[in-house]
C-alpha cells in the first residue's frame, strides 16, 4: 500500500530541487548577460554553497529509502509518478557516488572556467584558458566514473547527453555521413558561389534587434514568457514551462548570425513552453535529452529558417527593417545567401552541409582528451590541424578556433554530437511531418502554427517523460535512421548547386 506521505514527500522534494535549480541558473543567466566583469568570486562562492545544498537534499540515505519504497510499489504508481520515480532513481543512483564537496568544487570551478573563457577568448589566448580546462577534465573524467564506472569515460559523458549513444554508435554515424557529403562539398567547391554580400554590409544593432522581436512572433514565441539578452555565445535557459530566456550575439556586418541564431535558441524555447503544465516543478519538466533538444533547434533553424518559403513568406518584412541594405535583392537571392556552402572557421555560422564537419572535429577531440592520447596543451594544434583536413581551412587564432565554443568551460565534454543526432532526427521528423499536413503551404504563408502544434503533439509536451527513442520512434514515424538525414543534405544542396550527386 502507497503511503500518502511518501507521495507528498515526493512531490516536495521535487519543488525543492526546481528551486536549487532556478536559484543557480539565475546567477548564470546574470553571469553572462549583465553581470559586471570582474565578479566570477562571490557569485562562485554562492553557486558552490547552493549546488552543496542541492547534492546534500537529494544524495542522501533517506531519500533513497523513498525512491526504494516508492519504487517496490510502481504498479499501483499513477504512470507520471511513477516515470517520476524512474528517472529521479536512476539519477539518484548516479549523483549518490559523488562526494558532496567535490559536487560543491566542481560547481564552482565551472564558474571561474567560465569567466577565465570569456577573458581568453577576447584576447585569442589559448593558454590563458588551458590551466582551468585541464582541471575540468579532471574533474570530469572522475564524475565520468561515478555516474557509470563500467563505461569508458567519454562514453559515460555521452550517455549523460543523449542516452544509450556510444563511441561505437557514433564513429558509425559519422563515418556515413562524411562518406556523403564529402564528395558533395567537393563538387560544389568547383561551381561559383552565390553573391553573399549584401549580408555583410553595416546592419544596425538596434535595427537587429527589432528584427529579432520580429523573428521570435513569427515562429510563435509568447513573449510574455521568453525574453531575449545578448551574451558571447547565444543559449536558451529555461525556468519552467512560463518562464524561458534565449539569448543571441549580433554581429554589425553579418546580420545572418543573429538571424538564426534567434531562429535556433527559438527552437528550443518552443520545446520548453510546449512542456505539459501537470509535469512542471518535477524531474519531467523540460527537454528529454540533448539530442532531442537539437532537433528542435536546428528544426526551425535549418529545416524551415533557411527554406525558400520561409524566406519568400518573410522577406518583405526584412527589406522593411532593412531597405538600404536589401535594395535590389531578391526573396529567392537571399535564400541562396543563407544557404551558401562553403567551409568555414566558426560552427554556429557554418552552413547546414559543411556543418556536421565541425562536430565531427570537437568530437574527435573530446574523445581523444578522454582517451588519453590528448593532452590539453596540443588542443590547439590537433584542432588548426583537423580544421584545415576536414574543411581546408586555416585557423588564424584561438578566438576563431578551439576558443570558439562556450561548451567546454561548462564542462559540458560530450555534447557536441547532439547537434549532428539533432540534425538527422529533425530531417526524418520532417518527412513525417509533411505525410500528416501541407508544410510548406503553411510555411509560405507565413503561418508556423500547424508546425509547431505537430512537434508539441509529438515531442513538446511529454517534457521527460517518455525516453529520448521513443519520442523520435513517434515523431519520425518508426526506427532512427540517418540515412534520411544524408539524402536531405544531398537532394537540397546538388539542386542549390546544379551538381549531379
Amino acid at each position: 500500500m502507497i503511503r500518502k506521505e511518501a507521495l507528498e514527500t515526493l512531490a516536495e522534494l521535487q519543488k525543492k530541487m526546481y528551486a536549487y535549480g532556478v536559484a543557480m541558473a539565475s546567477l548564470t543567466l546574470d553571469a553572462d548577460t549583465v553581470a559586471p566583469k570582474d565578479t566570477a568570486e562571490g557569485r562562485g562562492v554562492a553557486l558552490g554553497i547552493l549546488a552543496g545544498e542541492s547534492h546534500k537534499l537529494f544524495a542522501n540515505k533517506e531519500v533513497g529509502d523513498l525512491l526504494a519504497e516508492l519504487d517496490a510499489a510502481k504498479d499501483e504508481l499513477d504512470p507520471t509518478v511513477r516515470r517520476q520515480v524512474e528517472v529521479l532513481k536512476r539519477d539518484y543512483d548516479r549523483m549518490s557516488r559523488v562526494p558532496a564537496e567535490e559536487y560543491m568544487e566542481y560547481a564552482m570551478l565551472r564558474n571561474q572556467s567560465g569567466d577565465v573563457w570569456h577573458k581568453a577568448k577576447e584576447k585569442s589566448d589559448f593558454a590563458m584558458f588551458a590551466p582551468v580546462l585541464e582541471k575540468l577534465i579532471a574533474c570530469t573524467r572522475k564524475f565520468a566514473a561515478y555516474y557509470d564506472s563500467t563505461k569508458a569515460p567519454y562514453d559515460a559523458l555521452l550517455n549523460e547527453y543523449e542516452r544509450g549513444i556510444n563511441m561505437e554508435y557514433l564513429d558509425s554515424f559519422f563515418a556515413s555521413l562524411r562518406e556523403r557529403i564529402v564528395p558533395l562539398i567537393h563538387e560544389i567547391s568547383k561551381k561559383p558561389q552565390p553573391d553573399d554580400s549584401f549580408l555583410k554590409k553595416e546592419y544596425p544593432i538596434a535595427k537587429q534587434r527589432e528584427f529579432s522581436d520580429y523573428l521570435m512572433d513569427v515562429i510563435g514565441l509568447d513573449r510574455s514568457h521568453c525574453t531575449i539578452g545578448e551574451t558571447e555565445h547565444p543559449f536558451t535557459l529555461n525556468f519552467n514551462n512560463k518562464d524561458v530566456r534565449i539569448t543571441t550575439h549580433y554581429k554589425e556586418h553579418d546580420v545572418s548570425a543573429s538571424m538564426y541564431s534567434v531562429i535556433h535558441e527559438s527552437g528550443h524555447a518552443m520545446y520548453e513552453l510546449g512542456v505539459s503544465d501537470d509535469l512542471q516543478y518535477t524531474c519531467l519538466a523540460g527537454g528529454m535529452t540533448m539530442g532531442t533538444h537539437e532537433s528542435q533547434s536546428r528544426f526551425y533553424e535549418n529545416l524551415i529558417g533557411r527554406s525558400l518559403p520561409f524566406i519568400q513568406a518573410i522577406f518583405p518584412k526584412i527589406v522593411e527593417f532593412f531597405p538600404e541594405q536589401l535594395e535590389g535583392v531578391t526573396a529567392e537571392q537571399f535564400y541562396l545567401a543563407v544557404n551558401r556552402a562553403e567551409p568555414s572557421l566558426i560552427r554556429t555560422e557554418a552552413d547546414e552541409l559543411t556543418y556536421p564537419l565541425h562536430i565531427m572535429i570537437r568530437y574527435e577531440i573530446e574523445k581523444q582528451l578522454f582517451g588519453g592520447t590528448l593532452e590539453v596543451k596540443d588542443i590547439p594544434e590537433t584542432w588548426n590541424r583537423l580544421y584545415k583536413e576536414y574543411l581546408g581551412v586555416d585557423v588564424p587564432d584561438g578566438k576563431h578556433g578551439c576558443l570558439q565554443d562556450s561548451h567546454w568551460s561548462g564542462a559540458m565534454f560530450g555534447y557536441f554530437p547532439s547537434y549532428a543526432l539533432g540534425s538527422a532526427y529533425g530531417a526524418q521528423m520532417l518527412r513525417n511531418m509533411e505525410k500528416d499536413f501541407d508544410v510548406w503551404d503553411a510555411v509560405g504563408n507565413g503561418n508556423l502554427a500547424p508546425v509547431s502544434a505537430w512537434l508539441r503533439e509529438k515531442i513538446h509536451k511529454y517534457g521527460g517523460a517518455k525516453e529520448s527513442a521513443e519520442l523520435v520512434r513517434s515523431a519520425c514515424g518508426g526506427a532512427f535512421d540517418p540515412t534520411v538525414y544524408a539524402d536531405y543534405l544531398v537532394e537540397k544542396y546538388s539542386k542549390l548547386y546544379g551538381v549531379e550527386m
